[in-house]
């Protein structure tokens, strides 16, 4: 016969969770949860913000070059001129300067055409940050979701020809329509701000109907 000491070690190996703790468990696993994709949507939210921002800026600084220099970023020339301005303009290189900015819809993530100078004469100009030096697809700067920022003037998405557009790559579809609602009218085909389905840095060409969460897309604003 098993003495009491021992019939209660048995039964105390036996027993479980009661279910108030159970009930404490799941309360923290909900609690975890909840602030993980509260975190998560946040960390969207802000990368969202990040970009309206980048494209507000590009605006910004066009404007205040023409305010400037009286010439158009990428295009000002010639390049004694610019090496002329001081010692962040050394190596620089000028656009054909003949008033309108040069760069297809092809060349928007490529650097190509007058593309890298755009970007190469705003940051000697000290209106973006980043190395004056860089030239090409380097000198494009990287967006909030790993693409690349790009300008173009080619007429795309439903926009007329010589229209300066600044242009975001590898957009996710639900950040895509977060920004055209924050600086336009939610609608990838209307307005300044409009939208090419697509990865990978795609071109920007004809604008979609719709926006889709399972899409990326280019997306593209007016500058001026």
């Amino acid at each position: 016969m098993q003495s009491l000491p021992m019939r209660r070690a048995g039964r105390k190996a036996q027993s479980g969770f009661t279910l108030v703790e159970i009930a404490i468990v799941l309360v923290i696993i909900g609690l975890l949860l909840g602030g993980v994709l509260k975190g998560q949507e946040l960390i969207e939210n802000g990368r969202v913000k990040n970009a309206a921002n980048d494209m507000n800026g590009i605006v910004a600084a066009y404007n205040s070059y023409l305010d400037r220099y009286r010439k158009v970023p990428g295009d000002d020339g010639p390049v004694g001129n610019l090496t002329g301005r001081g010692n962040a303009w050394a190596g620089m290189t000028a656009g054909n300067n003949n008033g309108v900015l040069g760069i297809t819809a092809a060349q928007t993530f490529t650097g190509g055409g007058e593309g890298d100078e755009f970007f190469r004469h705003l940051k000697a100009a000290g209106f973006i940050t980043g190395d004056p030096s860089d030239v090409g697809f380097n000198a494009l700067p990287v967006n909030a979701w790993g693409g690349r920022l790009g300008v173009t003037n080619e007429a795309v998405q439903g926009r007329v020809a010589d229209r300066v557009m600044v242009c975001l790559g590898s957009v996710p579809g639900k950040a895509a329509a977060a920004l055209d609602v924050q600086l336009d009218d939610g609608r990838p085909d209307n307005g300044s701000f409009r939208a090419t389905e697509g990865a990978n840095n795609v071109v920007p060409g004809g604008a979609a109907t719709a926006y889709s969460e399972d899409q990326t897309y280019t997306v593209c604003r007016d500058i001026n």
